[in-house]
């Protein structure tokens, strides 16, 4: 999983960034060349045929555009308890909404990896599944461990 290490060093440079310095612009080509660096990481540990890979491939950018929306709706949690966060103490209203707002997004992310099980399948054996949901889960433990490190505890 040599590749995978240089995608955390990107993701790990990514949330480093102080959100003033981060530009839409920079963003954009930030989370393009993550987007390219994750399907390099995907295809060296997968090991597909050209058979498989036929299959595959529309398969996973399925995925990563469900798992776009997924994000979305995540930043979209995050971005809301920090401006709840900067206005100071955190009504047990807003912490209650917040929770479960952030825990529908979860319960979504399962609901999408059970969804791609039987498309993957179709196409893959169960080992490159297995494989590649472990992929993506390693992936996006990076990303909520980064993400995590930048949100204080609700006060």
């Amino acid at each position: 999983m040599k590749h995978t290490r240089v995608l955390v060093l990107i993701l790990a440079a990514f949330f480093a960034l102080p959100a003033a310095a981060q530009t839409a612009s920079d963003m954009q080509i930030l989370a393009q060349k993550i987007k390219a660096d994750k399907k390099l990481v995907v295809a060296a540990n997968m090991q597909l045929t050209e058979e498989e890979a036929k299959g595959f491939w529309p398969v996973y950018e399925a995925y990563q555009k469900d798992l776009a929306g997924l994000n979305k709706q995540l930043f979209g949690v995050v971005k809301n308890y920090a401006d709840a966060y900067n206005m100071g103490m955190v009504p047990d209203e807003t912490a209650k909404k917040l929770m479960n707002a952030y825990l529908a997004v979860e319960e979504r992310e399962l609901k999408m990896k059970r969804s791609y099980v039987p498309r993957l399948e179709k196409v893959v054996p169960g080992t490159k599944v297995a494989r590649y949901l472990q992929i993506e889960n390693k992936i996006r433990a990076i990303v909520k461990y980064e993400l995590a490190a930048q949100i204080p505890l609700v006060q």
